[in-house]
């Protein structure tokens, strides 16, 4: 959760003096930064849409049992930051008392910020200290012992709800539109014959229908059995990726049927398999232009002062001469169909690439304040590298960029240019450190 190592004078230093006045009021700080941060990611965690959806979520398996362990994780890391709050409040009505703290004060205050004045129940301890060291004592934790034991709670707990949510966020939708070809597919293969019990194909239809029924409510009930986790062995939370072995085989068997039924098309007449192609590519185009209409209305409500091209319509000269085209197939008017299909082959690829181009254009906006965001957080991540993502210049300028970016609408050219100071002002931060780090070499 972004919590700092101990320092000298400060919670998990064995064996040091009482605290002077200035060492308190430097550790209230800290932790009071630190307590904003924790519960920043609490509320985070809290308004996750992987929880919300695991919460509402007919579960089973490995999913179920993990959730439910993680609720009661989630559940002692509030009890926890609660003892936290309760602690920090303490120490902080102890400073107030008067301007120079007594020696009993500070003796106090001490206790509380260093030594182990946390006091804990054991049923907000858990029963679980064993996973984390000194977690097992169940009554009396310093700061840090109960940060470190937030931490790994927070860890565990993000890391099932992450991964929870990244396999339904890739596969049911993937899943749903692999059924949708599957559908168009067995309409296409039922035309010219293939069916279950007199094809080979037909069957094989029908068993990849029953596979990817099973295989979507398996997903929804229990996601984390699609989970692979990273071999890596890095920490961070959802490191990992949904297994989509079972999806990719599916996809591939459909893949082949897909081809033998056009082996079968072109087998009963090249012009019915033309118009099918003709017909397919229309149809994307329809849908990309459908998607650039859309995309415009989101563009023209999230980014403002953007300068977003109309999009044209769908291709309906095209659509009726491809119906002009069938009914010429249906009355054997070859010699009016071969130059027709010709010339709307060619058309149709031109309507594809424009609409295609349309699409580009109009979300490049939203590609901008994608890569902006992207830009952002990478020069945030490389201050906090080099310890120098609390400065407070940097911290503003960071949260102006931050603000820009994600409000609605967003100026594009305003958020670019307090990026640019962001940069500015963090490459103006790193080079006494560079500097420094030269000089030590």
């Amino acid at each position: 959760m972004g919590v700092p190592g101990p320092v000298p004078g400060s919670p998990g230093m064995p064996d040091a003096p009482v605290l002077d006045r200035e060492e308190v009021d430097r550790a209230l700080a800290r932790l009071g930064a630190e307590y904003e941060a924790i519960e920043t990611s609490l509320l985070a965690l809290q308004d996750h849409a992987g929880r919300r959806l695991l919460e509402g979520a007919d579960l089973s398996g490995t999913t179920k049992e993990r959730w439910a362990a993680t609720e009661r994780s989630i559940t002692v890391l509030w009890s926890l930051f609660d003892a936290y709050t309760a602690t920090l409040e303490a120490a902080r009505e102890v400073r107030a008392r008067r301007r120079w703290p007594s020696p009993e004060d500070l003796a106090e205050l001490t206790e509380l910020l260093r030594d182990d004045g946390v006091t804990v129940p054991a049923a907000a301890d858990g029963g679980t200290g064993g996973e984390s060291g000194p977690a097992g004592r169940g009554e009396r934790y310093s700061l840090e012992e109960l940060v470190d034991r937030m931490n790994g709670l927070y860890a565990r707990s993000l890391d099932v709800i992450v991964a929870a949510d990244a396999v339904w966020s890739a596969l049911p939708a993937r899943i749903d539109l692999l059924s949708a070809e599957l559908q168009r597919t067995r309409s296409l293969a039922h035309s010219v014959g293939v069916r279950p019990g007199e094809h080979p194909a037909g069957d094989d239809l029908e068993r990849i229908t029953d596979e990817l029924a099973r295989l979507r409510a398996q997903v929804i009930a229990d996601p984390l059995a699609f989970w692979v986790s990273s071999s890596t062995g890095s920490s961070a939370p959802g490191g990992g990726r949904p297994d989509t072995g079972r999806y990719d085989r599916a996809a591939r068997a459909l893949e082949d049927i897909r081809r033998e039924v056009a082996a079968v098309l072109d087998v009963r007449q090249d012009a019915e398999h033309r118009l099918m192609q003709l017909r397919d590519v229309l149809s994307r185009a329809d849908r990309t232009l459908t998607e650039a209409r859309q995309a415009r209305g989101e563009v023209l409500a999230k980014i403002a002062a953007s300068e977003v091209p109309a999009v044209s319509g769908p291709p309906t000269a095209l659509h009726e001469q491809l119906a002009a085209a069938a009914e010429y197939r249906r009355r054997s008017l070859w010699h009016r169909l071969s130059p027709l299909l010709d010339s709307l082959e060619e058309r149709a690829e031109d309507e594809l690439h424009r609409a295609r181009e349309s699409l580009t254009a109009v979300t490049a906006p939203l590609a901008v304040r994608a890569e902006l965001r992207g830009r952002l957080d990478a020069y945030r991540a490389k201050l906090a590298r080099h310890g120098l993502a609390a400065d407070p210049l940097l911290v503003e300028r960071y949260d102006i960029a931050r603000r820009m970016l994600w409000s609605a609408p967003c100026d594009l050219r305003a958020a670019e240019h307090a990026v640019w100071r962001y940069q500015q002002a963090a490459a103006e931060a790193l080079v006494p450190q560079q500097v420094e780090g030269k000089g030590e070499s």
